[in-house]
């Protein structure tokens, strides 16, 4: 296996015009199957944003005499997602669970999770998106089992994330492990309608 891994590469192949003289013939390497790999393009992340200097200073390694014609010093900038289109939910301690929850007029979804956990990072972006998409019919909070534990223990909480809806002060359903955002969502509508 690990030879086949150290005989297997990945060309790269810019977006910006580089000189052919500065690619060399053997870029594309035969592949398992006998066929050859076709270029693959970087450049393409959709979060970081590469300057020209620094794709022309990496393209200028590969043929060192041309390093003179470009300007060194490249750089990438971080270019920051729309972050206002999601909401954040704010988190529960176990004193403010009766008047947040149990006395809510509105249904809620409470996620109970762990920062130590993996899944529930997975689905935090979903629960903020979801507490935009339903604001005004449904309140959403978060609730970490390692700071409020008698909260987990009064429902039963084994495992996170999970997710309960309560209604009217009362558990009406409940969702364990990180599930996709439509499996929310229609949890969400069942308790709309009634």
């Amino acid at each position: 296996m690990a030879s086949l891994l150290d005989s297997l590469t990945v060309t790269r192949v810019f977006s910006l015009p580089i000189a052919s003289s500065s690619i060399s013939s053997a870029s594309a390497v035969p592949s398992v199957s006998g066929r050859r790999i076709s270029p693959v393009r970087v450049l393409e992340f959709k979060g970081l944003k590469a300057s020209r200097s620094l794709v022309t200073q990496s393209a200028s390694l590969v043929g060192a005499n041309r390093r003179s014609r470009f300007a060194r010093g490249g750089r990438i900038a971080c270019e920051a997602q729309d972050t206002t289109a999601a909401v954040e939910v704010p988190n529960l301690s176990d004193s403010e669970w009766q008047t947040q929850v149990l006395e809510s007029d509105v249904p809620v979804l409470v996620e109970f999770w762990a920062p130590w956990c993996g899944p529930c990072r997975m689905i935090h972006p979903i629960v903020d998106q979801l507490a935009k998409d339903f604001a005004g019919k449904f309140k959403f909070y978060k609730i970490n089992t390692d700071e409020s534990p008698n909260t987990a223990n009064r429902y039963g909480i084994r495992s996170v994330p999970t997710v309960i809806i309560f209604k009217g002060g009362e558990k009406k359903d409940s969702i364990i492990g990180a599930v996709p955002r439509e499996t929310l969502e229609k949890t969400i509508e069942r308790f709309l309608v009634e």
